[in-house]
């Protein structure tokens, strides 16, 4: 279909420009999954269609409009042309106008921000991109999308990143500085071929596009990190799940990986780490079926090859799986006791099969081992100091970080000595590692650093990190409690509907405006 853009989508944002990063001009963005792209355009919003689509769209001077395309030219009038040549489903047509301009980081890739952030960007991801992508069609077959480029969002946006096709949207929270956080795009550029290229049918079965990304993306990280980095960042995936699964009990129906989605439920209020990393453990354990890693690498080129620019299901997938490997099948591996496909998909509760993060435990060893020692009553700082932190990347710092958390409240003081000894950590400007900061600073009252939890609430607005920390304060003392409402009164016009809605929930605010 041709559309002619005037108006501003519903679902999307209107951003003022003091939502903005530059707070200069206003901004628009769509975010179209799960079902919000029927607010934008009329049309089947549901993952089973697929399309091509063009689109018209003129801006005001001074504005650039950027789109999920594999074509797009200006025009005169400030009129930029689109087309979209492969078929998508209806929630990857994605849509920014604003003041943005781009950079060049690779032979594929241009990197696109508002201006006070593009050297940021450039310099984050020049070169890196290109990497992933060749990693990436090794692994999996030719990237078919032409272009990939990424959008730093506003701070407000929600997510992590939007796999738009040919244009992710990502937050600027991954403009850690020191590209501590690139390997977040590894995840995106996996999307290029599970969930843009085979997509799942049904938002039921999310867990197709997410849990065979994550799959691919720890593939693509192997490749590029090793395989000890990746086990890492997996238990810290692992221990997400872990945490979802307690608050949430086992048994509820969420914990599935075929979730009943009820007529006039929002698939997006379904969502959590259980698709993403239940998934990842379900498609280890096919891996592990197959035993040999070229033949399951093989196998994932093959299901891509067949299943590319279509809509599936776990079946569709499951059976192709069985046909591929006959003997896998005459072995009758999808009913296994404990570990039936049928179980998997069906039975909500732990993954009834793990996969070896064992190589990870050269990195998680002396991290557990130093959380120990920070945890103890009297603090021995010669050990703690013979320690030297300076060579872990990310993942280890945030997997001591989340041992701290399980350990908090820690005894007296140790909190502040903690705070001082690693400034690395403290004063952080990478995301994740905020996020953990600002959990450890609520979970043991150190009222001393509220200040930073206020200041990062204010700095972005991703669900992510907003809602655990919102939660947190909720829970915590009587000053945190103050410190959520304050921020929250602030923050609000700069947060995404949807988050500032989650936030009114766990504040009991539901229903006043």
């Amino acid at each position: 279909g041709s559309t002619f853009c005037k108006g501003v989508p519903h679902d999307g944002q209107d951003l003022l420009p003091e939502q903005t990063a530059g707070k200069q001009k206003p901004y628009m963005y769509t975010q179209g999954q799960a079902v919000l792209n029927r607010s934008f355009f009329p049309g089947f919003d549901t993952p089973a269609v697929k399309c091509t689509y063009s689109a018209t769209v003129q801006v005001p001077e001074g504005f650039t409009a950027v789109m999920s395309a594999t074509t797009w030219e200006k025009q005169k009038d400030n009129t930029f042309v689109f087309k979209m040549e492969h078929p998508i489903p209806s929630y990857l047509i994605a849509l920014a106008v604003g003041d943005i301009v781009s950079a060049e980081v690779g032979p594929r890739s241009r990197v696109w921000a508002e201006p006070c952030l593009i050297e940021a960007a450039k310099k984050e991801y020049d070169g890196v991109i290109e990497e992933f992508l060749a990693v990436g069609e090794k692994l999996f077959g030719p990237y078919v999308w032409g272009r990939y480029d990424v959008l730093f969002m506003p701070p407000s946006f929600p997510f992590g990143g939007m796999e738009n096709p040919c244009i992710t949207f990502v937050t600027p929270c991954l403009l850690a500085g020191d590209r501590s956080l690139v390997d977040v795009i590894i995840h995106e550029i996996s999307h290029s071929w599970f969930g843009n290229l085979v997509t799942n049918a049904t938002w039921g079965e999310f867990w197709l596009n997410e849990g065979f990304t994550m799959y691919a993306q720890r593939r693509i990280s192997t490749e590029v990190y090793g395989s000890a980095y990746t086990c890492l960042e997996a238990a810290t995936g692992r221990a997400l799940l872990r945490q979802h699964m307690d608050t949430t009990g086992e048994e509820h129906p969420l914990n599935k990986l075929r979730v009943v989605i009820e007529p006039g439920v929002n698939p997006d209020d379904t969502y959590n780490e259980t698709p993403y990393e239940k998934g990842f453990c379900f498609v280890s354990y096919l891996a592990h079926l197959v035993g040999d890693q070229r033949k399951f690498d093989s196998f994932l080129q093959a299901y891509v090859e067949q299943f590319k620019f279509q809509s599936i299901t776990a079946d569709d997938a499951l059976n192709f799986f069985l046909e591929y490997f006959p003997d896998l099948k005459k072995q009758g591996v999808d009913s296994r006791p404990g570990l039936e496909f049928d179980r998997w998909l069906n039975t909500p509760g732990w993954p009834p099969f793990l996969p070896d993060l064992s190589p990870g435990q050269q990195l998680m060893k002396p991290a557990d081992e130093l959380a120990e020692l920070w945890a103890s009553d009297g603090l021995n700082m010669e050990k703690i100091e013979a320690v030297d932190i300076s060579a872990w990347k990310t993942y280890q710092l945030v997997y001591f970080l989340d041992r701290i958390l399980q350990k908090s409240p820690l005894p007296d003081g140790n909190v502040e000595r903690l705070s001082t000894t690693y400034p690395k950590i403290s004063k952080a400007q990478n995301a994740e590692l905020r996020l953990r900061w600002c959990q450890i600073v609520l979970r043991n009252n150190h009222e001393a650093e509220y200040s930073k939890v206020k200041a990062f609430l204010h700095s972005q607005g991703k669900q992510k990190y907003t809602l655990p920390l919102y939660r947190a304060m909720w829970g915590g003392s009587e000053a945190a409690r103050a410190l959520a409402m304050e921020t929250f009164s602030a923050t609000a016009p700069q947060l995404h509907i949807n988050v500032r809605n989650y936030v009114k929930k766990i504040l009991g605010l539901e229903g006043s405006d």
